[in-house]
């Protein structure tokens, strides 16, 4: 079988029959075996609530202004690590420290995030976005994901310490 043809075989056709939910027959009627009848009815009822995953730390679930629950997701997961270079080892002597944040992180999430993981209150927030860049290896032409990189301004006296 060719690898490249856009029809589908028959095991293909077969592979998303099996796939799809079977329909029980006569589900509605008394015949019916007792876990189809009750199957049907609990299907029409049933109300997924979305998952709670705990974070690094079991942090508190923050919600976005949307307030859908796509868009809700728990707050230490908006930092994804530190962000350790020579320039931002230079930044954090003037209390400004940088992390690679998640792409669906905003200001207000990364300023959640900071206090429950470091329990210190951020100043300001600058958010960068890295972007992606071209690279040849082994004799290969590729791409390196960009990243979105947060820089956390702290107070007098506040530290973070990345040991």
């Amino acid at each position: 079988m060719p690898m490249f043809w856009s029809k589908k075989s028959k095991a293909d056709k077969n592979y998303s029959e099996a796939a799809a939910p079977a329909k029980a027959k006569n589900v509605g009627s008394k015949n019916a075996p007792a876990k189809a009848r009750v199957a049907k009815s609990t299907a029409a009822k049933a109300v997924k609530a979305p998952k709670k995953s705990q974070g690094r730390s079991g942090g508190s679930e923050v919600v976005l202004s949307t307030g859908t629950p796509s868009a809700s997701f728990i707050g230490a997961d908006a930092i994804l690590r530190p962000h350790i270079t020579e320039k931002a080892g230079q930044l954090a002597q003037n209390n400004v420290y940088t992390f690679q944040v998640s792409k669906d992180a905003n200001k207000p999430t990364i300023a959640k995030a900071i206090f429950s993981l470091y329990k210190v209150k951020p100043t300001k927030i600058a958010v960068i976005n890295l972007p992606s860049k071209n690279v040849f290896v082994k004799g290969r032409w590729g791409v390196v994901s960009g990243t979105r990189k947060a820089m956390v301004t702290l107070k007098k006296g506040d530290k973070i310490d990345f040991v």
